[in-house]
């Protein structure tokens, strides 16, 4: 693995029978990047991204991510990354309190280590007069907020995000995004699935998949020069209709 990548993955494949949704690609991602895994829906992202997590086994290729590597080390992965998927990894029927508890415990975090973490997290969200209420009575963007918070409880070295800011309004995208730029400000690499071809904009670097294969790779910035093209959306058009 090279000294400064944190994911490193090569011909990284994966076949349901007859059908290749993930095929043969090859990346690497830097420490503390915010990088952009792009495609329209059924692309092929979420399938390589389970792969990367630990939760589904490559049909072919390799990739390593933090060091450890997908196939003969997934539960190594697990413990040494932050994972928030598209449907919420927070339980309704838990107050805000009791799941950031929950998630601490699964984390494996200590009871006074959990104290600790549940107070920066109420205060930094400032949720202090929500603790006690259930997650399931809160709005939409205040559970992306919270659940992607717990995602970064047990300092996790790279936080994967499924479509994180799917259904929100803007204004809670964007304030989702600055929580983004924080976390990756501190040395957290952010790996990012999604598909508002804007949010590319704020990635440092972007891959866009079609029909499960990558084709383009680069910064948003030479992406844009590279295709001519005035915004990322414009880029994802000319690529997805080949």
């Amino acid at each position: 693995m090279e000294k400064n990548s944190v994911i490193e993955a090569k011909e990284l494949t994966k076949m349901f029978g007859d059908f290749t949704a993930v095929s043969a690609i090859t990346f690497d991602v830097k420490k503390g990047e915010i990088f952009g895994f792009l495609g329209a829906n059924g692309a092929g992202k979420t399938t390589a991204m389970k792969m990367l997590i630990g939760i589904s086994k490559p049909t072919a290729g390799e990739a390593k991510v933090a060091g450890f590597d997908v196939a003969s080390e997934a539960e190594d992965i697990k413990k040494n990354i932050g994972y928030m998927s598209q449907k919420f990894a927070l339980y309704d029927d838990l107050t805000v309190k009791e799941n950031i508890t929950f998630f601490g415990g699964i984390y494996g975090l200590t009871r006074a280590r959990i104290k600790e973490k549940t107070s920066e997290l109420i205060e930094e969200l400032g949720l202090q007069d929500h603790t006690d209420k259930l997650v399931g009575s809160l709005p939409l963007g205040w559970k992306q907020k919270i659940a992607f918070s717990v995602s970064l409880l047990h300092e996790p070295k790279i936080v994967f995000l499924d479509e994180p800011t799917g259904g929100v309004d803007p204004i809670t995208r964007r304030q989702f995004w600055e929580m983004i730029y924080k976390s990756a400000s501190k040395g957290t690499t952010i790996f990012v699935t999604t598909h508002y071809m804007d949010e590319a904009e704020y990635c440092d670097r972007v891959s866009i998949m079609v029909n499960g294969k990558i084709e383009a790779l680069d910064t948003p910035k030479r992406l844009k020069e590279q295709y001519s093209a005035k915004t990322m959306n414009d880029v994802f058009l000319k690529l997805a209709r080949g």
